[in-house]
């Protein structure tokens, strides 16, 4: 399996008893022992690498005791059995520990997260906001945290911080950690997003949260919501429905998220006690690194920061269990998106069209994805401005490596949209240029096909000026990153419509906007979907089929996305993006029935070492691109998203790759 542990990716748990005891600190205590000795095993085992655990508000005695919180013997209770926890869940192997109790303090009870880590106290962190209405009257008990009058509190003969502004850092694995409790996350600002800003990337949240109708949703949305905002990773662990149902009902509800998306959850109907997670923190890294806004105001705050190594794993392997789509570009919901994306495709090019007051547009369609996304994208853009459809020129222009099959899906999809269309054959003119420059036309070399891409780019150019209408280009974001197109040929129009948009998402958008569409165009975009990709510059096959195809010379376009969405929408290193790229394939295959999860890595190291290397040398054809609408989180416009010299050096880029073995 992939080492991702050494690539920023931190494994975090929930654990929530399923049965409690309320006012029973010794049997609470013992059912959290079971849970946590069970990380601790599977850790030392190399089974899983937890880094960090948290248990659900007040969990030692219950949260739902009532007026029993004013009482000594259950507040003594508590911290007895606080220690005996503390003694018997000690192991080399511990992640660092929030769990909840009641704590005196300054002559005053408050609601704590007490942080815990071998055998050691870290921390106590004292809830910040007390809620006092509805069913809750924690005021009634509890104080905030800024009623302390000192910073410290003696545990057990130890000095420890008292204080809500405490960072826990891990060395081991570079996570960074604080703690809020319950009522906290749900305040205008709360304490998490100053210890975000002071450098937390882990919030751990230890809470107690009752349900009603609809809260559930209302909560993910809140944790996904702020974990965006603050870029970091949540942990929320909340009290077992073994509560107290007196008045309320709660559920055991745990979300585990990163940065604006869950990525473990569980509910009261799944009685679940140990929810386990991947943070990816590097993810949010880079993206407080990017944002300028993100330390735009500063409210410098006093923090106490601890540092600390959780365990050296015992295993060289970190069994990954978080599957990412292999097909990052492509959204889960791709046919309610697609509009979306053609709606922002569209009105890019009918606001240029409205500003150069220009009615029509020439586009070249070759019967593949690009130009034929290009064309209904026309189609949407002149629908918004009322603009007659025969202003779209479309021109198929046939060359040496021209199938039937490209051919004739081209004229079928330029009729069922009724749009006005030419044919001019590029033949002749590339001959005669072969001629004019000395070069063998039998020689089927890198000249052979950039002059037919140039001399396609000519004809629409000068269609455009004739009927004085600007040229669409029809090359997508792949291309552009791999630059796998014809400098001063398809590499150049008047306005790029398909720039922000992968191969990948290319296909998706197509296939969708077929399935809505009569059945004449929807048979020929069908097939068009399932036309192999090929620029067609080289002669076809002896039965008249694509020879010349794309990813046979460049590699997937599967891989080529995957990396150019995790370098440039995350700042990721090709180890880290080999890694997750093949632990992900890897559980996919064993979903699919294959046990073993085997993945031919030497072919992916193969087509990354392609991308790097086209990446970094194809800049200059990036450098002048012509204007187009940024859709997704990734663009590479140099006026934009991406600015980076022409004569960079992939060097290092391409050494990470050679390490990989």
């Amino acid at each position: 399996m992939s080492n991702l542990l050494n690539n920023g990716v931190v494994e975090v748990a929930t654990l929530t008893p399923t049965s409690i005891k309320i006012g029973n600190p010794k049997y609470n205590v013992d059912k959290m022992l079971e849970l946590i000795n069970k990380v601790n095993e599977e850790n030392s085992k190399g089974e899983r690498q937890t880094r960090v655990v948290v248990y659900p508000e007040l969990c030692i005695t219950g949260y739902t005791c009532g007026d029993l919180f004013n009482n000594s013997a259950l507040l003594d209770s508590a911290k007895n059995e606080l220690k005996r926890f503390i003694e018997e869940s000690n192991n080399e192997f511990n992640p660092i520990i929030f769990v909840g109790m009641p704590i005196r303090q300054d002559n005053q009870l408050f609601n704590c997260a007490v942080a815990i880590h071998k055998g050691k106290i870290l921390g106590v962190i004292p809830k910040t906001f007390i809620p006092n209405y509805g069913i809750y009257y924690e005021l009634r008990y509890f104080k905030p945290s800024h009623y302390r009058l000192s910073d410290v509190i003696e545990m057990y003969g130890d000095i420890v911080p008292f204080t809500p502004n405490l960072l826990i850092e891990d060395k081991q694995s570079g996570a960074i950690v604080s703690a809020e409790i319950c009522e906290d996350v749900w305040c205008p600002i709360p304490p998490s997003s100053y210890h975000c800003l002071h450098g937390a990337n882990i919030i751990v949240n230890l809470s107690a949260s009752n349900e009603t109708i609809g809260k559930t949703s209302y909560r993910e949305d809140l944790i996904k919501i702020h974990s965006a905002q603050s870029m970091c990773g949540y942990i929320y662990a909340s009290a077992t429905s073994d509560e107290s149902t007196t008045d309320t009902v709660f559920s055991g509800h745990c979300v585990i998220a990163e940065n604006g998306y869950i990525v473990a959850e569980t509910k009261f109907t799944e009685n679940v006690d140990i929810s386990y997670g991947e943070i990816d923190i590097e993810k949010c890294i880079n993206d407080r690194a990017v944002s300028s806004s993100y330390m735009g105001i500063q409210d410098r705050q006093e923090y106490k920061h601890i540092y600390l190594k959780t365990f050296e794993p015992n295993s060289n392997e970190f069994k990954s269990n978080r599957m990412l789509s292999l097909l990052p570009f492509v959204p889960h919901d791709i046919d309610n998106r697609s509009q979306e994306i053609l709606n922002l495709q569209a009105t890019g090019l009918a606001v240029r069209l409205r500003k150069i007051h220009c009615d029509k547009v020439v586009i070249g369609i070759s019967g593949g994805l690009d130009s034929t996304l290009a064309l209904i994208v026309a189609v949407e853009a002149f629908k918004i401005n009322s603009y007659d459809m025969k202003g779209i020129i479309a021109i198929t222009m046939p060359g040496f490596g021209t199938t039937s099959r490209t051919l004739d899906n081209s004229k079928d999809l330029m009729k069922a949209l009724n749009v006005t269309s030419h044919e001019i054959s590029i033949k002749n003119a590339c001959i005669q240029h072969y001629n004019d420059i000395g070069h063998d036309i039998n020689s089927h070399d890198i000249t052979y096909e950039n002059v037919q891409a140039r001399e396609r780019t000519q004809i629409l150019m000068d269609t455009a000026n004739k009927y004085n209408a600007i040229v669409v280009g029809t090359g997508d974001l792949s291309e552009l990153a791999l630059g796998w197109c014809t400098y001063n040929g398809d590499q150049m129009s008047m306005y790029g419509v398909n720039s922000s948009i992968p191969k990948t998402l290319v296909r998706s958008i197509v296939y969708s906007y077929a399935k809505k569409q009569d059945n004449e165009v929807k048979t020929t975009l069908f097939d068009i979907c399932d036309t192999p990709i090929s620029p067609e510059l080289l002669p076809p096959n002896p039965d008249g089929t694509i020879a010349q195809k794309t990813e046979d010379s460049i590699g997937s376009y599967n891989i080529h996305d995957f990396i150019l969405y995790y370098m440039l929408r995350y700042g990721f290193g090709p180890k880290k993006i080999y890694d997750l790229y093949t632990n992900s394939l890897s559980l996919m295959a064993k979903n699919n029935g294959n046990s073993e999860g085997n993945v031919d890595k030497e072919i992916i190291l193969k087509d990354m070492k392609t991308f790097y290397r086209r990446f970094f040398t194809q800049q200059f054809k990036r450098s002048c691109m012509p204007d187009g609408v940024k859709v997704g989180s990734v663009s590479l416009s140099p006026r934009g998203d991406w600015r980076m010299p022409s004569d960079s050096s992939a060097e290092i880029w391409l050494d990470e790759l050679e390490e990989i073995r």
